[in-house]
């Protein structure tokens, strides 16, 4: 059994430089993205936000609070 030669075909792949889409994956049906990681991630998201809203609220009653008793 000898060794025949195989006939290798080159593949290139070239970019047109008239239609050159770099990111256009990333910011395809973006609003649609966002709704759908929203919706499946709802409960997390108000665990996350619930408190940090919940703090800044109290911050700010207690600052308004203080200069309040502070006025007179």
């Amino acid at each position: 059994m000898g060794k025949q030669p195989v006939r290798m075909k080159a593949v290139i792949y070239a970019l047109s430089p008239f239609q050159q889409k770099i990111m256009s994956g990333l910011w395809n049906d973006l609003s649609g993205k966002i709704h759908h990681k929203i919706s499946e991630n709802w409960i997390s998201a108000a665990l996350l936000i619930t408190p940090v809203v919940g703090s800044y609220t109290y911050v700010q009653q207690y600052k308004e609070k203080e200069k309040l008793s502070h006025r007179y």
